[in-house]
């Protein structure tokens, strides 16, 4: 098992616990929104890093945005299965073509 399948596994069994002894339990009892939310001002973090140029700072930020992402998508009931299952059907397709058959 990766550390992504680990994190997502400890993210959906801290789902429905106590808040105040898990902060991805606060999250997610804050509801979908705030976790979008807290997604999105994550991502803002990673993209002034990556602007700055220092890759440990980056690989820091984006350590958050994945973790957040994984938080938000737990939020909605969508697993980490799911997001690599999408990737899967999209392995070996073009971006241009992939995106103009949205």
């Amino acid at each position: 098992m990766s550390a992504l399948e680990r994190l997502a596994a400890t993210i959906a069994a801290r789902k429905g616990t106590d808040p105040d002894t898990s902060w991805t339990a606060k999250l997610l009892a804050k509801g979908p929104e705030k976790c979008a939310e807290k997604f999105g001002e994550e991502a803002v973090e990673a993209i002034i890093e990556a602007v700055k140029g220092d890759p440990s700072r980056l690989a820091s930020e984006a350590a958050d945005v994945i973790y957040h992402l994984l938080v938000m998508l737990a939020a909605r009931d969508v697993t980490l299965a799911d997001v690599l299952a999408e990737l899967e059907r999209r392995e070996g397709t073009s971006g241009i073509a992939e995106k103009a058959s949205r």
